[in-house]
């Protein structure tokens, strides 16, 4: 028994050797952007070039763009570490209960406290590979699945899946095999190689940026920084010839707003304030990166097994901590980060399939974050084995393969029970922020407000401002989405938050129609 043992494990490293050399494995890139808007390109996601697409410079999005596939409507959540779980786990924020950003202090609860509602007993620890560990969704990541299936895989920058001291804080936890400066922490404390990334005595906090020392005051940039670690990272894979997953999250375009000094003189010459420039100054810099990574595929002669998939995790900050007037930095769209309106939503996402997707291509197919682990499984001709949790993504690489592929309509679902930040109640309502959920079905967007129970109903194929409110003149179009809404948010046990008052749970949509 023990020889027909060891005899199936030879056969098993056989094939995965023999898969690694004739290349029929696809390597797989991700590259995750942190915080950047649907207009924060110079390619237009839009029907035409807007202002905004004039404003900034990224001629390597331009590129990946012209050899690959442009989704014109892809989806994530408002905020970060639900999106970064969500493409991780398949699963939708709404399932998970993993809906605001996670502290990276252990069982810290990153909400803002509010007068009306209580504190919501949600995921806040985030996302652990282990059962049972105290505030998390457990979950198999598909990191751990590629690894299972012989692929060598790589962890570079943002990681922000769990609280420090959970499972989740430690990529290597979420089957990674190489981790470069991915942690807890949300955002980088300085990009800067003279701050040392954060790392200064009796100065560092949690959001200091680890493992990349070697950079110390070199003048490099962050982004530079660390776009230099993922080339290296990715020599052993190649040299060997096994296939590679690369998980490359610049911490850009995040706060703090940092001028990349390689690129911020442009933008003061163009007349742009001192914030608005060092932000399209990131913009650029996470764009060289990008075309580094690019180049380098190329020099290696392993483009041609390579997909890259571009992404960011959340719409576009914009009420605050920029330059210039709220609601202006990702128009049309409307609003920004931690809002369930397009600028908080919507992100700019490309594919480049080599030999499978058509050059210079748009598809406007609804997709969403959560798609990314079937498709990325699929892409890696991996069986998806047992998982703990239920998939809520659905694959889009049949969209690759054909892009008139017709696909039927199902509810994207953007939940939001949370305070994210203290503003105005006004304010809240005019951003879209704090206590909403939203589903976008086919054309139609529902929009629902916890605080009043009221909703919003927009047509995006003839609003993408969301500007025209049908919901007074389209009642019953309102009440079978509210229905669906309630229906789809029910059967995924989402929480809804409680009122202080009546100590009661705010209902589901459609439950009082």
């Amino acid at each position: 028994m023990q020889v027909k043992k060891i005899m199936l494990l030879l056969l098993v490293l056989m094939v995965k050797q023999s898969i690694a050399q004739t290349g029929a494995r696809p390597n797989i890139i991700v590259f995750l952007v942190d915080d950047m808007g649907w207009m924060d390109t110079s390619v237009p996601f839009a029907d035409s070039i807007m202002p905004l697409n004039k404003r900034y410079h990224t001629p390597n999005m331009e590129r990946l763009a012209a050899d690959g596939v442009k989704f014109t409507n892809a989806y994530a959540q408002p905020v970060c570490t639900p999106s970064r779980t969500s493409m991780l786990t398949g699963m939708n924020a709404a399932r998970s209960r993993v809906t605001n950003w996670t502290s990276p202090n252990k069982n810290v609860d990153s909400d803002a406290k509010d007068d009306q509602f209580e504190p919501l007993n949600w995921n806040r620890n985030g996302l652990s590979s282990k059962p049972g560990t105290d505030r998390t969704v457990y979950a198999t990541p598909f990191p751990q699945l590629l690894k299972d299936a012989g692929y060598y895989t790589i962890q570079v920058g943002k990681a922000h899946w769990g609280a420090a001291g959970t499972p989740g804080a430690n990529p290597y936890n979420l089957g990674f095999m190489v981790n470069i400066a991915g942690h807890s922490g949300g955002h980088p404390q300085s990009y800067l190689s003279e701050q040392r990334y954060g790392n200064m005595p009796g100065k560092a906090q949690m959001q200091a940026v680890p493992d990349l020392e070697e950079y110390y005051d070199t003048n490099t940039f962050l982004t530079e920084a660390l776009t230099l670690e993922a080339l290296k990272a990715l020599e052993n894979p190649i040299r060997r010839k096994e296939p590679f997953y690369l998980n490359m999250c610049q911490y850009a375009v995040h706060t703090p707003i940092m001028a990349d000094p390689r690129f911020v003189q442009k933008y003061y010459n163009a007349g742009l304030d001192s914030i608005e420039a060092a932000y399209a100054s990131l913009v650029e810099g996470m764009d060289k990166s990008l075309g580094d990574i690019m180049d380098y595929l190329q020099k290696k002669d392993v483009a041609r097994n390579t997909i890259v998939i571009f992404m960011s995790d959340n719409g576009g900050l914009d009420h605050h901590q920029r330059g210039g007037a709220a609601n202006t930095h990702n128009y049309p769209l409307r609003s920004g980060k931690g809002s369930v309106y397009e600028g908080g939503i919507r992100e700019p996402m490309i594919v480049k399939w080599p030999g499978i997707t058509r050059a210079g291509t748009t598809n406007a197919q609804p997709v969403m974050i959560e798609d990314f682990f079937p498709s990325i499984l699929e892409m890696a001709k991996t069986a998806r084995t047992e998982l703990p949790q239920q998939v809520d993504g659905r694959s889009f690489v049949p969209l690759l393969r054909n892009p008139q592929a017709l696909v039927t309509a199902r509810p994207l679902i953007f939940h939001y029970p949370n305070k994210w930040i203290n503003i105005p109640v006004g304010q809240e309502a005019r951003f879209g922020i704090n206590y909403y959920t939203a589903m976008r079905y086919g054309n139609w967007k529902l929009i629902y407000r916890m605080r009043t129970q009221s909703f919003e109903l927009y047509d995006l194929s003839k609003d993408l401002r969301e500007a025209n409110d049908q919901a007074e003149g389209n009642k019953e179009t309102v009440k079978k989405l509210a229905l669906l809404l309630g229906k789809t948010l029910k059967e995924r046990s989402a929480q809804m938050p409680v009122e202080k008052s009546t100590g009661k749970t705010v209902p589901y949509p459609g439950e009082k129609l």
